[in-house]
């Protein structure tokens, strides 16, 4: 492989033309799965930082296809009897190669790692709690901009902020007075986990994680952590029909009713 420094103005899209790559989420990718820890990329490169470039074929642009000229108005390729078995050869290796690339890609990719300022949803909750980081303090992401520091996220935590009736009421717990409180407990760890990134050997949250409540509900990452989160007065604004749509099992407009400060956005 090799190493190119990121320069002020470089995207990924750009210094992966430049090498030739096959496109800037190709590059991320590659990146992120051989360096180390603390260099892992966002969706845009961090001037300073280096970046690594793969070598191997199928990460690299397929080369165009050389033009075939002619001789005194003679075309040879119009008389090769073998010109359609090799043009039909080129095509099948070009989809072998795309087909081995799909295969060591992965449905994390273009996802963001989760971190301790990200927050969870259940569908079958009414809260927002944040994460609390439990099984490690030394490990952090950095922001979209490469500029903050949050402690990592691992299938091993399962504690939220807060930890009592971290999603209000349960919607599974119906009674005369209304719906009970939740009573939090996690079967087991965070699945869809992204076990190329481990942190003291454990598998990374990335947005698509998810993990199982024994009561039967499903938590879900509603919000990565790595951006800035919508304000208390967006929320307020929400459409609540355009967010039932999203979230059909979430009565939203009560959750706007009841926002407080213990749940406000950052």
């Amino acid at each position: 492989m090799k190493k190119y420094t990121a320069q002020r103005g470089d995207s990924l899209d750009s210094v992966a033309a430049k090498f030739g790559v096959k496109d800037g989420q190709t590059l991320r990718s590659y990146h992120n799965i051989y360096c180390p820890l603390d260099d892992l990329l966002g969706y845009e490169p961090v001037p300073g930082k280096e970046l690594l470039i793969p070598e191997e074929k199928k990460y690299l642009k397929e080369p165009e296809d050389e033009h075939v000229g002619s001789l005194n108005g003679y075309d040879e390729a119009a008389e090769d009897p073998s010109q359609e078995q090799q043009e039909e050869s080129q095509e099948q290796k070009k989809e072998e190669k795309k087909q081995q690339f799909q295969s060591s890609s992965s449905e994390h990719d273009g996802k963001y790692f989760v971190v301790q300022k990200g927050m969870c949803q259940c569908n079958q909750g009414f809260k927002f709690p944040k994460f609390k980081v439990t099984c490690h303090q030394k490990h952090y992401w950095n922001d979209a901009e490469g500029k903050a520091h949050f402690l990592a996220v691992t299938e091993d935590d399962l504690t939220f902020d807060p930890p009592a009736m971290p999603f209000g009421n349960c919607k599974l717990k119906p009674s005369s007075g209304g719906y009970l409180p939740c009573a939090y407990a996690p079967s087991g760890k965070w699945t869809k986990t992204y076990e190329k990134v481990k942190v003291m050997d454990k598998s990374c949250l990335t947005e698509i994680s998810e993990l199982m409540c024994s009561t039967g509900g499903k938590i879900t990452i509603f919000k990565h952590g790595q951006q800035n989160e919508a304000s208390k007065s967006q929320v307020k604004n929400a459409d609540t029909t355009e967010q039932h749509v999203y979230n059909p099992v979430m009565d939203f407009g009560e959750f706007q009713d009841s926002l407080n400060d213990d749940y406000e956005y950052q």
